[in-house]
């Protein structure tokens, strides 16, 4: 596998053919990081956010249709990049969420006779020698690679016991555009983690490295092999999952053979009825099988999109159910670390104490909250919304009236997106697994609760950890007592400085706010001078050419004093 480059450090120049590639990338993310800086920083600075929240929606409407453009005219990481932000329905309003869905299966396939050619290089042999047949049109065309329909050669078919497969292949030179790609995301994170607002909040670098690393296992095609057999390995006599076989004798590390096991697309709710399986049985299955990966094996494929689930129907008598789930493309797999099990333990411990506190701590634990985050704030959050809906089940939270969610969101929200968080190891897939898994489950069904199949899982775990929860309930009843301990001796000390009058009280937070309210006066006042000059101008100027040109020239002032009053208070 290709080294991964340092988070911070410059990426390596990309080669002279991809160059162009490399400036488009540049230009098309230095425009739109420009264009966002203006106007969620500046004009809200100066006085004008109403500006930039009355053209919100159409800017990030526009810039997913021109981000969706690009993927799919240069394809590669691009598409990948799209497909995750797709998916990130918890943090990307709806336009540019809903523009990004297309992505998942709008990629133009590759000419045949250059899929040929390079899967006659990797085998060092004409196809025709070790196929009996190839379908040149292809069943499936993705981001870094291509799926055709084959046949085994008679001595291979009765070697492996196979004769339909799909062969799978690389789209020619995907290496050297995906080290462009990289490239090109390492350098746009770099200027990411220069902007404070952006860098208090996530570790740009640091993500981009992490999608590096899957992005270049996901390319090698071995280790795509290797992981299918360990899936199998883990749902081994469960009957309700299937993993196709592979054919090791024709699989490198850009060409790959498997089982043909192609069957009812998961989503596609005609064909399920029409082989008689009711869509909403599958979705609780579905949700299970998942929740076992995450929660039972540790390891979970990362990308459960509809192209790769089928739904095959089993004869009567030959499995637990009347039908069985067919997973595929295992390139994007995620393990959850004992570190990430351990925070998630101690999740579901806070939880279930309606331990607000206990709650921030273990989420520190997993390593979501960055050192520098002041937590105070969000552990009053959680204490309070224990105290409105900590007594409720996962059943009976669907019953709340949506209202009081939303109050409580508004309520609160601004103290957790103050704070600044960064994704540990596999975080992105395991958000990115959920987000696909619940996507899934509700086009099945519409009044699937994700929830109702996270809490068998949440209260097995719990059981499972039992004497950990002993442990950590001994280990706070001795924190508490060498509190208790200290407590005389402290309230001592405190009596002796009440009475010497050397007991000072510092309030930094309050002497920051009358600051920053004296600040936010003076700057309103000059964005206000500013606004007026600059509309005025704007009025004037198709009759008065002349005068509207001083109006909005004179606008500079004011404009200058804001911008240098909110520089002092820095």
């Amino acid at each position: 596998m290709a080294s991964t480059v340092q988070a911070g450090a410059n990426p390596p120049p990309p080669l002279r053919e991809h160059r162009g590639r490399y400036r488009r990338i540049l230009r098309f993310a230095a425009w739109n990081l420009a264009s966002t800086w203006w106007f969620e920083l500046f004009l809200p600075r100066v006085g004008l956010g109403w500006m930039a929240a009355r053209s919100r929606s159409r800017r990030m409407r526009r810039f997913a249709q021109r981000f969706h453009d690009l993927a799919v005219e240069l394809g590669g990481l691009m598409i990948k990049v799209g497909q995750f932000l797709s998916s990130r329905l918890d943090v990307l309003p709806p336009e540019i969420t809903k523009e990004l869905e297309g992505l998942q299966d709008e990629v133009p396939p590759v000419a045949f006779p250059a899929i040929s050619a390079l899967a006659a290089q990797e085998l060092g042999t004409p196809l025709e020698r070790v196929f009996a047949s190839v379908d040149p049109a292809p069943i499936a065309a993705a981001s870094l690679g291509q799926a055709h329909r084959a046949r085994l050669d008679t001595l291979d078919a009765g070697d492996t016991g196979l004769d339909a497969v799909v062969l799978k292949v690389q789209r020619p030179g995907i290496g050297a555009i995906v080290d462009v790609d990289l490239a090109a995301l390492r350098r746009v994170a770099g200027w990411l983690s220069h902007i404070r607002l952006v860098s208090r909040r996530a570790d740009m670098p640091a993500l981009v490295e992490e999608f590096a690393q899957t992005s270049l296992l996901e390319i090698d095609y071995l280790h795509e092999a290797v992981n299918a057999e360990r899936f199998a390995a883990d749902f081994a006599g469960d009957g309700r999952v299937e993993v196709p076989g592979v054919v090791w004798e024709r699989t490198t590390r850009r060409v790959l053979t498997l089982e043909d096991v192609t069957a009812i697309k998961i989503t596609d709710v005609q064909s399920l009825r029409a082989a008689g399986i009711d869509p909403a049985t599958v979705a609780p299955v579905f949700a299970s099988i998942m929740f076992d990966q995450l929660f039972t094996n540790g390891f979970f494929h990362a990308d459960p999109h509809p192209g790769n689930i089928f739904v095959t129907p089993v004869p009567p008598g030959e499995g637990e159910l009347p039908w069985k789930l067919t997973f595929i493309d295992f390139g994007m797999m995620g393990e959850v670390t004992p570190s990430t099990r351990s925070g998630l333990r101690k999740l579901l411990i806070a939880a279930a104490a309606r331990d607000g506190k206990g709650l921030v701590g273990a989420i520190n634990d997993v390593g979501v909250l960055m050192p520098s985050a002041d937590s105070v704030g969000l552990e009053r959050a959680m204490t309070q919304l224990f105290a409105r809906f900590g007594g409720m089940g996962f059943a009976e939270l669907r019953e709340v009236d949506p209202r009081e969610f939303r109050d409580f969101a508004v309520e609160f929200g601004d103290v957790v997106r103050s704070l600044p968080f960064q994704l540990p190891e596999n975080f992105l897939l395991i958000i990115r697994a959920m987000s696909l898994t619940s996507g899934v489950c509700s086009a099945l069904d519409e009044r699937f609760n994700l929830w109702d199949s996270v809490e068998p899982y949440a209260a097995r775990l719990l059981r499972s950890e039992r004497g950990n929860l002993v442990q950590d309930a001994a280990r706070q009843a001795i924190d508490a007592a060498a509190v208790a301990f200290r407590l005389p001796g402290r309230l001592d000390a405190l009596a002796g400085r009440l009475e010497e009058g050397s007991l000072q009280v510092a309030v930094p937070r309050l002497e920051r706010q009358a600051a920053r309210l004296d600040r936010a006066v003076r700057r309103a006042a000059s964005a206000l001078v500013f606004g007026a000059l600059l509309l005025a101008g704007a009025v004037v100027r198709p009759d008065d050419l002349a005068l509207g040109n001083v109006l909005m020239t004179a606008s500079a002032v004011p404009l200058l004093h804001a911008l240098w009053v909110g520089r002092r208070g820095r």
